[in-house]
């Protein structure tokens, strides 16, 4: 259809104009991640730290207990997609998934061994997986497809926006109570622990006065719908590039427990990941932005390859102040990837699904997680009477199976013509 002479103006205020304008929901569901995420990050980046420096849990099992519960929180993601999409009501899910992970926080002040943290992380990645499904999916139905990337991208801006003042408060207490700069005592993740609450029992207040269900019909879409199998092939395609990327995404932990072994103190570590969740805020807006203007799969081309670059870093790195570049450039990769995957299932798949395709994208990155984590350990330490590795294996498998992922990437269909066509 012919554009009348002017109308590529109008659009382009309308454009304008509509960003300005996001949907209540869009903010209540991102103030609510950066509660959350004040209240997770407290924690998430100490708890190896915990594990191995005050328990002496060994790597194996450190990459055990994220794998588990990783795989744990993926296979609700996927049931739980489900659900809402038969009972069209994502938010009463989201609330009941944010409610299982602030009820299970309470219990690290009292846990002891590698089991109790173990049972911990299984109930709150329980909650997790209850909740994000539903809640990516009502984030999607409530905008249109040409703002779904700067959505999902000011949602994780303002999910990582928590996570940097998170860390801040740890960093805070931490060195309130170790004014000598020694290392994590038990005492202080206690406090630190219950400091958390706050902001995660303030998030489910957020959600449940500020969002609303959407009708599918508000957004639904003019792209193709999944077939009677399960999954359209784009999809299929998406989803195996995906976990091939994933095999070689291990835990955060490592990344942690490698900067410790450069020489990083456990402050300094709070500082760097500060860093990384600052940059991770800063950029994925702008990066959300970018892929409503272009093939979304360029922008996670380059985040993919970025994250090669990083683990290979990694691998490589021999000083302390290497981590600190490198865990800069892996907030980049995060805020180049993280809501642009999520606005492509979007794209890929129509309002009615979307409960059961967001579940489907988490469940193959979380199950994908399990032996991810496990081989990191067991490349790393050794499991048995087999010593390992040593600490550079896990990055550099890491960063070949990024690589082999981005090539496969490349031949998922484009949907760039499906997004600006939709309503």
């Amino acid at each position: 259809m012919t554009s009348p002479p002017g109308a590529p103006s109008q659009e382009a205020d309308a454009t304008r104009s509509a960003r300005a304008t996001l949907p209540a929901n869009v903010w209540a569901v991102t103030i609510t991640s950066f509660l959350n995420d004040i209240s997770s990050e407290m924690i998430v980046n100490l708890l190896p730290l915990y594990l191995y420096g005050v328990l002496g849990v060994r790597t194996t099992l450190i990459g055990l207990i994220e794998g588990v519960a990783e795989s744990t929180s993926s296979l609700m993601k996927l049931l739980s997609g489900r659900l809402s999409d038969r009972l069209r009501a994502r938010k009463g899910l989201a609330l009941l998934g944010y409610g299982l992970s602030t009820a299970a926080k309470p219990f690290l002040m009292i846990a002891s061994s590698w089991s109790w943290v173990l049972g911990v992380r299984f109930a709150d990645r329980l909650g997790k997986g209850v909740r994000t499904a539903p809640r990516d999916a009502l984030l999607a139905d409530s905008v249109s497809p040409d703002r779904r990337g700067f959505a999902f991208g000011l949602h994780r801006a303002g999910d990582t926006a928590g996570a940097v003042l998170g860390l801040a408060a740890a960093s805070g207490v931490l060195r309130l109570m170790n004014p000598g700069g020694g290392g994590l005592t038990r005492a202080t993740f206690q406090a630190i622990v219950l400091i958390s609450l706050l902001p995660a029992c303030l998030a489910i207040v957020v959600l449940a006065l500020g969002a609303r269900d959407v009708p599918a019909s508000l957004a639904s879409d003019s792209g193709p719908r999944l077939s009677p199998a399960g999954m359209d092939r784009r999809f299929r395609l998406f989803l195996f590039s995906v976990v091939l990327f994933t095999l070689g995404n291990s835990s955060d932990a490592f990344l942690i427990l490698r900067s410790q072994t450069l020489g990083v103190s456990v402050p300094q570590i709070l500082g760097i990941m500060i860093l990384f969740n600052l940059v991770y805020a800063l950029a994925s807006g702008p990066a959300g932005k970018l892929s409503d203007r272009v093939d979304r799969r360029l922008v996670l081309t380059v985040g993919w390859a970025l994250y090669a670059a990083v683990y290979l870093g990694f691998s490589l790195a021999d000083a302390a102040w290497q981590a600190w570049g490198l865990m800069a450039a892996y907030g980049l990769y995060y805020a180049l990837t993280e809501g642009v995957a999520r606005a492509f299932v979007g794209d890929l798949v129509p309002s009615e699904r979307r409960g059961a395709a967001y579940g489907l994208f988490h469940a193959a990155v979380g199950l994908a997680a399990l032996p991810a984590s496990l081989l990191a350990g067991i490349l790393w330490q050794g499991i048995g009477g087999w010593a390992g590795f040593g600490p550079r294996a896990p990055f550099v498998l890491g960063a070949l199976l990024a690589m082999a992922a981005t090539a496969l990437l490349w031949r998922v269909p484009t949907t760039q013509g499906m997004r600006s066509g939709a309503a």
